[in-house]
């Protein structure tokens, strides 16, 4: 039932009585569980017709729905609050009687998504550089918001674009053969090895480019030869492009990801370069120094290269043949892709020439930013080699783990350590930088991925003792009856659809983080307070353990974190 809608449907009925005016008012959950379930502005807003007072208002209608309530099943009461708010409190009985469907997964989220078919691209690293914590992030971003819209009913497919030419490949083999290694060499070293050795060669390739005009013009014609295939290059280009995808399937299949498309530069790169050409005789590009821009000034944005002097095609003009190319493999509803907020400008750009090209295939492209991942030791740079890679992360967090909690196994370890990581990058509202903290990640009594682990695992260890006893809730619709922290954890358990359905439209994974930590808190409160297994409400209790243990599992799941049975 859509206890929301339903609450809508009779206020307008209701409404009829007092006046023909069509009338736009709010049903929402109140962030303070005491004024309600859910919450309604109605009377403030027909007491400007009416010319009444608010509150009088609110008092009429609660009055009435109150007198009615036969026909609302669901609801307890309705109350009035100044200066007008009228508040619906769920009956227990409803409640109670919802509890199976936790227990049960019978959960829904909604299917305003069914049939819609959307392509979500993220975490996007470039070979030749390494996995720095920007490319966690929005790998992780990227699959929680994945795995909700998939919840609500979408058909989706994840992809993943990738760099896989351009001067940051030409400054890594410029590297490589200043440092004198070969693929001979390089083969006898370890996976990660190798790609530490590329990242060196990237940062050296930098640097030299930077300090050293005649340097800077040798890796230009480097690139020249990448980009023309040319013998002498792609021995080593080959091979190190080999590793570093080899090694970043090695993280995405450690983070839980799994890409239905994968995208090269080196693919889209010349049919962008052949729209550009196309679109230039048609004055959406313009000529400019030997180049070939897009003239952002015109509509109050920047211009910016798309052709470059030496007649290739830059980022841009290669995103632009990633969309078309995107599109023609899977003809979604809604393009969305996520990266860091650095590049919130250059997308404004992108998509606005992209708009003057084919303005259907801007219109259903949708840029989601997060913030910048800073740790105690600022910024990172791969150019200058201070670069925080997030497999380091990932490792730091599992050997701090490993030093507090010397008894849990490796894949326990593995486990929380992920969750750790993840959970502390998705807490926070995305667009804001965020300062990562391994003390905060790692605490199993904070607002941390191991306390929502931990909890589960509590409502596991619970259900253990009955071993394989399936409990039922006794004399749900006689007089049980139930403590205060009973009711707030199925009033909380009642929400998870909702929750999960306002995570997905807003893009905001946050507010099922702050959601599932709020559940976590609330059962560890009633697991100090009363006693589960041989108490008088034994069943009842042992079904609410099951059901917060089957959401928390859930509901870490459509984070991307997994829910060990032990810890």
């Amino acid at each position: 039932m859509d206890i929301k809608n339903e609450i809508n449907v009779t206020l307008k009925n209701l409404l009829k009585e007092f006046t023909k005016d069509s009338v736009n008012f709010l049903v929402e959950k109140p962030q303070n569980e005491s004024f309600g379930d859910y919450s309604s502005n109605v009377a403030l807003v027909i007491s400007k017709i009416l010319k009444k007072n608010p509150f009088d208002v609110a008092a009429e209608l609660a009055k009435k729905l109150n007198t009615s309530l036969s026909a609302l099943p669901f609801l307890a009461k309705v109350e009035a609050v100044k200066p007008g708010f009228i508040n619906f409190y769920l009956s227990e009985e409803y409640l109670k009687n919802n509890l199976q469907k936790a227990v049960e997964e019978k959960y829904g989220f909604g299917k305003s998504l069914e049939n819609k078919k959307i392509m979500v691209e993220f975490t996007d690293p470039n070979p030749f550089k390494e996995f720095h914590i920007g490319h966690l992030y929005s790998n992780t971003v990227g699959e929680s918001v994945s795995r909700l819209l998939l919840a609500m009913g979408a058909n989706l497919r994840r992809a993943n674009y990738q760099g896989d030419v351009g001067m940051h490949v030409a400054k890594a083999i410029y590297g490589i053969k200043k440092l004198k290694l070969t693929v001979q060499n390089l083969e006898r070293e370890s996976l990660r090895e190798r790609i530490k050795s590329l990242g060196k060669s990237y940062a050296l390739g930098a640097k030299d480019y930077e300090d050293d005009d005649a340097l800077k013009r040798e890796i230009e014609e480097l690139n020249k030869k990448i980009y023309a295939k040319d013998e002498a290059v792609m021995g080593i280009y080959e091979k190190g492009r080999q590793w570093s995808l080899e090694y970043f399937e090695t993280l995405y299949k450690r983070l839980g990801t799994k890409f239905d498309f994968y995208y090269f530069e080196s693919e889209v790169g010349n049919s962008g370069l052949e729209l550009v050409k196309e679109y230039l005789k048609k004055g959406v590009f313009e000529e400019s120094q030997g180049a070939v821009i897009f003239p952002g000034k015109k509509y109050s944005l920047h211009d910016r290269v798309f052709i470059n002097s030496l007649g290739l095609p830059t980022y841009e003009a290669k995103e632009l043949g990633l969309a078309f190319k995107k599109y023609s493999d899977f003809e979604f509803d809604q393009s969305i892709v996520i990266t860091a907020n650095e590049i919130i400008g250059y997308f404004k750009v992108l998509l606005m020439a992209l708009s003057k090209i084919n303005p259907d295939l801007a219109a259903k492209t949708k840029h989601l930013t997060h913030g910048m991942v800073r740790l105690p030791t600022g910024k990172m740079s791969s150019r200058t080699g201070n670069i925080v890679t997030g497999e380091w992360l990932l490792v730091e967090a599992k050997k701090l783990l490993k030093s507090k909690y010397p008894e849990m196994g490796e894949e326990v370890l593995e486990q929380v350590a992920v969750g750790a990581v993840k959970y502390a990058l998705l807490k926070s509202s995305l667009g804001h930088d965020i300062e990562f903290s391994f003390e905060e990640s790692i605490n199993i009594q904070g607002n941390s991925g191991p306390y929502l682990q931990y909890t589960y695992v509590r409502t596991q260890s619970v259900l253990e003792k009955i071993k394989n006893q399936k409990p039922k809730i006794k004399n749900t619709s006689q007089n049980l009856k139930l403590e205060i922290e009973e009711v707030s954890l199925l009033r909380a358990l009642n929400n998870f659809p909702e929750v999960v359905a306002a995570a997905g439209e807003k893009f905001a994974p946050n507010v099922l983080c702050n959601y599932l930590f709020d559940l976590a808190q609330k059962f560890n409160l009633f697991y100090q307070k009363h006693k589960i297994i041989g108490s008088d409400q034994e069943d009842f209790r042992l079904n609410l353990t099951r059901g917060v243990g089957q959401v928390l599992k859930n509901g870490l799941n459509l984070l991307g974190i997994g829910a060990p049975s032990k810890m």
